[in-house]
């Protein structure tokens, strides 16, 4: 897992600092919400933490490995909704990644179930697509910046 300062932004978009945000549940610490897991997980994906994702997922789906070494970068993540009734959740999100060849986002309705008073990630229905932003478009690494002064 490549390392992350606990001073620095958390990557799941939060806004706060990643040791107020993420961290937390990188520690054990259980996530309180769907949503929460799943930033948390997407902030695993972006650091490289294969374990947390593992110990994160639902022993009925969980797979027996978990490979990142080929993952895309990833670079902004976007809630697009969240719910949670009783023990199920969903969280519909969207992820940008950079790729030598351009920009593209995976996006998911993500299931999440309580177990033993713990969130799990059960599975997700996914869709992929490549972007194409404009010049004066907002950046898709989430900088808040035009596209053609950031990253084009």
């Amino acid at each position: 897992m490549s390392g992350k300062s606990a001073d620095q932004l958390c990557p799941c978009g939060s806004h706060a600092l990643y040791q107020a945000c993420c961290q937390p549940f990188h520690k054990g610490t259980g996530a309180p919400t769907p949503e929460a897991l799943m930033r948390s997980r997407y902030t695993a994906f972006v650091l490289g933490d294969s374990e947390y994702l593992l110990s994160t997922w639902h022993p009925d789906t969980r797979p027996k490995e978990l490979g990142l070494d080929d993952g895309p970068g990833w670079v902004s993540l976007q809630v697009l909704s969240a719910s949670e009734r009783g023990d199920l959740g969903q969280v519909h999100f969207r992820a940008v990644y950079s790729l030598e060849s351009g920009w593209g986002y995976l996006e998911e309705e993500s299931g999440f179930r309580k177990l033993d008073g713990r969130w799990f990630y059960l599975a997700g229905k996914t869709t992929e697509g490549r972007l194409k932003p404009g010049r004066n478009e907002p950046c898709p690494c989430g900088s808040g910046r035009k596209h053609k002064a950031c990253c084009l």
